[in-house]
Order: C-alpha cells, then sequence, then structure tokens
C-alpha cells in the first residue's frame, strides 16, 4: 500500500451540508439511535467475557471441571470470535451491514441460552462458541456502520472511541452482574443478562439503524474459508498446547494446517479482483504495527482480568460480588480514559497515547506481580486504575487507528482485521496467562505444603485435588490453604510479568514504526 495512503482524511468525504433544519435533527436522531445500538452491540460481546471469567469458580466446582479444561470455557467463545470476525466484515459488506449485526445479536442470544441450561461443560463450551459466532458478527458489523454513518474524520474518532469505551463498559457489569446473581441464584442464571440485553440491542436496532451495503461484489469464498481455518487451527493450537504441549501431534498438526492455510489465503488475496482483506495494507509498517497493538492489548486486557478475578476469588477466597466490585476500578477507569481518549488523538496523534499506555500497563503489571496473596486491596486499588487508565490509552486509539489507516471504502476490512487482531490477542491472552497460572502453581503446589508443613497423605490429595479441579465441600486446614493460596499467587505472578514484558516490546514497537496521525493532510 502507498505510504500516503495511511491517513483516512484524504479521501474521507466529508459530510453533506442540511439545506433544513428539520433535516439536520432527523439525520442527528437516526446518528444518534444508530451509535447507542452500536455501543449496545459492544457491550454485550465484552459483557460475555466477564461474565464468565467471573462465574469460573462456580462453575469449576458445580461440574468438576479440572484446571487446564477450565480454560476452555472462556477461551471457546474468544476462539470462534477470532476466528470468523474478519468473515464477517466481508459477510456484512456483501448481504448487508445491520441485517449481519442482528444476525450476530440473535446468535448470542441462543447462545447464551444454551449456557443458562447447560447440564454439562460439554454444552458450556458449544453455548460460548454459538455465542461467538455473534460476537462476530456483531464488532466489525459495528463498526464499519458508525465509519459509514460517521463520515467527519473528527467525529468519526469519537464516536470510535465511544464505542470502545462501551465495550468497557460491558467488561465492567459482567462481575457485578454475575456476582449479584451467584449471591442468589446458581451460575447458570448469570447468562440470562447477555439475553436480556440482546433483545434490547434488537429492539434499538430496529428502530433506527439503517442498512449500510457498501458493495454488490461476488462473496470471496476461498478467501473466507482460508482465513478462518488458518485463525482457528492458530487458535486453537495456543490453547490446546497449554494442555498437551506445543510439540504434541495434535498441536503440530494444527500448527502445520494454520501456517499452509495462510500461505493460501496471502496468494488467493493477492489474485483476487474483490478481496476479503487485502493483503497489501500490510506494506504500511504503522498499519502493521497497529495490528500488533490491537492484538496486544486484548492480549493483556483479558488475560490480566482473568489473573486477577481467580486471584481475589481463588487466593483470597472473596464472593464474585465482592471480587467484581474490585475489578470496577479497573474497568470504570477504563471507561472514563477510552472515552476520553477521542479528544487526545486530535491534539497528539496515535503515538503518544498509544505507547504511554503500554508502558503504564507494564508498570502496573509489574507493581501488582511483586504483591502476595494476603495484600490488601487498599495496596491495589491505584494500580488497578494504573492498568484500566492504560488499557483506555491503548484499546480505543488501537481502533480508530486501524480505521484511519485505510481509505473510507476499506472501512469494514480494516474493522474486520482490527478486530480479528483483538480477539486473537484475546485468546492468547486468557489461554496463555491461564495455562502459565495453572503450570506454575502446580508445580509450586508441592513445596508450598511442605514449608507449611502439611503431611505427605494430605499433600497427595490436595496435589489431586488442584490437578483435577475435584476440589470438596469440606473446610480446608488453615496451611493448606495458605499453601494453595501462595501457589496460585505464584502462577498470578508469572502472568502479570509476562505481560508486563510484553507491553514493553510493544511499546518500542510503536515508537519505530506507529507514525500516522487520525487528521492529518
Amino acid at each position: 500500500m502507498p505510504r500516503g495512503r495511511s491517513v483516512t482524511t484524504s479521501t474521507a468525504a466529508p459530510p453533506a451540508p442540511e439545506s433544513a433544519s428539520t433535516a439536520r435533527s432527523s439525520v442527528r436522531g437516526s446518528r444518534t439511535v444508530t451509535l447507542i445500538a452500536m455501543c449496545l452491540g459492544a457491550m454485550i460481546t465484552f459483557l460475555q467475557i466477564t461474565a464468565t471469567v467471573s462465574a469460573l469458580t462456580t462453575i469449576q466446582q458445580d461440574l468438576k471441571v479440572d484446571p487446564t479444561t477450565l480454560v476452555w470455557l472462556p477461551s471457546a467463545y474468544t476462539l470462534m470470535v477470532a476466528s470468523v470476525v474478519l468473515s464477517a466484515a466481508t459477510l456484512g459488506n456483501r448481504y448487508g451491514r445491520r441485517r449481519m449485526f442482528g444476525a450476530g445479536v440473535i446468535a448470542m442470544i441462543v447462545g447464551a441460552a444454551v449456557v443458562a441450561g447447560a447440564p454439562t461443560v460439554a454444552w458450556v463450551i458449544v453455548g460460548q462458541l454459538v455465542a461467538g459466532l455473534g460476537g462476530a458478527l456483531i464488532l466489525p458489523n459495528s463498526l464499519a456502520i458508525l465509519g459509514a454513518t460517521f463520515t467527519d474524520p473528527h467525529r468519526r474518532t469519537e464516536v470510535i472511541t465511544a464505542w470502545s469505551a462501551a465495550s468497557g463498559i460491558g467488561l465492567a457489569i459482567g462481575p457485578l452482574i454475575a456476582g449479584t446473581l451467584l449471591r442468589h441464584y446458581p451460575w447458570h442464571s448469570v447468562y440470562l443478562s447477555t439475553i436480556v440485553l440482546g433483545v434490547i440491542t434488537l429492539v434499538v436496532a430496529a428502530i433506527g439503524v439503517a442498512e449500510s451495503r457498501p458493495s454488490a461484489a461476488r462473496l470471496d469464498v476461498p478467501g473466507l474459508l482460508l482465513g478462518t481455518v488458518a485463525i482457528a487451527a492458530a487458535v486453537y493450537a495456543m490453547i490446546q498446547g497449554g494442555k498437551d504441549g506445543y510439540t504434541s501431534p495434535v498441536v503440530t498438526a494444527a500448527w502445520i494446517v494454520a501456517v499452509v492455510a495462510l500461505v493460501g489465503f496471502v496468494l488467493v488475496e493477492l489474485r483476487a479482483s474483490a478481496p476479503m482483506l487485502d493483503v497489501r495494507l500490510f506494506r504500511s509498517a504503522s498499519f502493521s504495527a497497529v495490528m500488533v497493538v490491537a492484538a496486544v492489548s486484548l492480549f493483556g486486557f483479558t488475560g490480566v482480568s482473568i489473573l486477577l478475578v481467580l486471584f481475589h476469588e481463588r487466593a483470597q477466597a472473596l464472593s464474585p460480588l465482592d471480587t467484581g466490585w474490585r475489578m470496577l476500578v479497573l474497568f470504570g477507569t477504563y471507561v472514563v480514559v477510552a472515552f476520553g481518549a477521542g479528544r487526545v488523538i486530535r491534539r497528539t496523534g496515535f503515538k503518544t497515547p498509544l505507547t504511554l499506555g503500554l508502558v503504564l500497563g507494564a508498570v502496573a503489571s509489574f507493581a501488582l506481580a511483586a504483591q502476595g496473596p494476603t495484600a490488601s486491596f487498599g495496596h491495589r486499588w491505584a494500580l488497578f486504575a494504573l492498568f484500566g487508565a492504560a488499557g483506555g490509552l491503548v484499546v480505543a486509539p488501537a481502533t480508530a487507528a486501524a480505521l484511519a489507516s485505510v481509505a473510507p471504502a476499506q472501512a469494514g476490512m480494516a474493522s474486520g482485521a482490527v478486530n480479528a487482531a483483538r480477539q486473537v490477542g484475546s485468546v492468547v491472552g486468557s489461554s496463555l496467562l491461564g495455562t502459565l497460572l495453572t503450570t506454575t502453581m502446580l508445580a509450586d503446589l508441592p513445596d508450598r505444603l511442605v514449608a507449611h508443613h502439611v503431611d505427605e497423605p494430605t499433600r497427595a490429595v490436595v496435589q489431586a485435588a488442584a490437578a483435577t479441579g475435584a476440589t470438596g465441600d469440606q473446610p480446608l486446614p488453615d496451611s493448606v490453604r495458605a499453601a494453595l493460596a501462595e501457589a496460585l499467587t505464584s502462577g498470578v505472578q508469572a502472568g502479570l510479568r509476562v505481560n508486563g514484558i510484553v507491553f514493553l516490546v510493544t511499546a518500542v514497537l510503536v515508537l519505530a514504526l506507529v507514525r500516522n496521525r487520525p487528521h492529518q493532510h
């Protein structure tokens, strides 16, 4: 892609002037409803993530899920989103973005209903996969609808950051809703919130969202299939590798399939007259760097959220609701900062907030990793707020930067690409950091039990229970509880340190490669 096309405003058409005040009010009204509907869609996709994370402990205890399988409960959702999100943008371009958005909301409702009635862990995973299909349809099409509705580049950047802030609201209310419901009802009730919000979203979208179908070109079926297979195989290998080993036959085969499909995808897209993803976009070092930033932003935000929720519920034995209130500091700060990031971008460009956010996220991660299992929230809340602010400075600008790196006609393509990168990062964060927590905890547990003078027969029972997830209902001795808390904390600390390193490396990448500003002429 030529370097001159890395900025949106050189090709963006200004909004057409209205000839009457009534016409202007009508346009504003429909735009307002559209923004509300798309923000609700973003909320529902991220609500599903944190609601599931908040219910993990309860689900594990009820269904006797082993720790390695437990990783699949949130990862199944993000696996499907990551695999299909790029294709979903193409489907929206071909068959109508509003139509695909509505289909996605319906799929979210159906998936949540399956999980709500799930009698086994297999059905939970099936429901999560169905909901993930819905999330994949919602995310790129909601962004593309906003890009088509708000053509003024200044206004569009602000709207995109509002959309990103809405995703943070979904993340924030997930633990609170889950915690409140879990206090009175079984874990199945947690997913009723997705169903209710989904119905509201459908109603709002039906009221004032216009159809947006920019292209009637032939569907790029080979690209769609190869892209989906490449992402699905790679993400599956990442998740399953944590359980079976990254050199196991099944995982190795998945990596081979991913590489072959990726090579085939690139070759097909280079020759296609109407490609699903114009791979020439990656000739821009800035666009490529933004894709990495998008992946890393959700890698850290999702992965660290899971680590902190499990820390509070397992190491500190807090209820889901108490944990939710603590996580609200992180998510609430994210929402506030993400909402204001649009104004910051207009003055500074993308490079400064992205770099600052990644550095602050690394600082918060390393500082949290230095705290032990008995650390009070009074010593932690400021770090939660710092990490939330870091996420707001990275997630929202990364999304806006991706759309600002292409021409308006490629908004759907760019939104699909950035959401694919974000969701791949999310699933890698939840699976990699979750697996690191589990393996570190299980490796550290024997020494912790010995240090607390737990006898040999009890050590064997505790280690077996920790490995299988078969925790009993009987209260544990103080020495065993302390050993488990310390072992789990060591796993959390390992994950936080890895996240800090990843954030710092990405900050260097931003400094070196990201050059574009949102409204540069």
